[in-house]
């Protein structure tokens, strides 16, 4: 089993999905040169990624195109997710709607980046994931919320407890699990305890989904 030290002395492991040859490419080849990422394996297809990962491969984090030929994005991070949960998927995609990025956050992804995007913003993503992190583009986030203010939905507390609803707060701040744990002076583990009932029990699979449907319900 590899230690918290053991995964911070190397550099993070990267996966790549996306159709198109020279984005990939570049991509891949700019990331190879930064210090702390190394992307290992590219992959037109989400099928092709779920193949290895049933093998029993792992991988830190993945960038992942909504649209791809085949199983499209979302429905591809949904079986990465029950594979592999503690992968993190960051979208990368041309698409900003208000739709897609909703039901991306749902399934689990840890954040939302156009393609768009300065390369460094990209790689400062792959750190903020790392951290427990919610990357997305200012316009993403911007879109996200401004969809969030117009959704008008039932009150809903889903039985959180009033120590969760601190952690969720924190976590609408952008704070990490660590940062929380500092903050609320509980250990780290108390803390993952509490991120995964909260995850249970507002039916969602990652910080980034937790915070938009308790901003749906408006749990805050």
């Amino acid at each position: 089993m590899k230690t918290a030290d053991a995964v911070a002395s190397r550099p993070v492991e990267l996966w790549m999905i996306e159709d198109n040859h020279a984005f990939r490419n570049t991509v891949a080849r700019l990331l190879n040169q930064t210090e702390d990422i190394r992307c290992t394996r590219t992959f037109p297809a989400c099928e092709d990624v779920l193949a290895l990962l049933n093998t029993g491969a792992t991988v830190d984090v993945m960038l992942l195109d909504v649209e791809l030929s085949g199983m499209n994005g979302i429905e591809g991070l949904k079986k990465i997710k029950a594979i592999s949960p503690a992968t993190r998927v960051i979208m990368l995609t041309v698409f900003e709607d208000h739709e897609r990025v909703f039901r991306a956050i749902c399934a689990g992804a840890s954040g939302y980046l156009l393609k768009a995007s300065p390369f460094e913003r990209i790689v400062e993503s792959v750190h903020q994931v790392m951290a427990g992190g919610s990357p997305m583009s200012p316009r993403v986030a911007t879109s996200v919320l401004d969809m969030f203010m117009r959704m008008a939905g039932p009150k809903k507390d889903f039985g959180l407890t009033e120590r969760e609803r601190e952690v969720l707060e924190l976590m609408k701040e952008g704070l990490t699990k660590k940062e929380i744990a500092g903050r609320l002076e509980l250990s780290f583990h108390t803390v993952d305890d509490y991120l995964r009932n909260i995850y249970t029990k507002l039916h969602v699979h990652s910080q980034a989904g937790a915070v938009a449907k308790a901003m749906k319900h408006e749990l805050f």
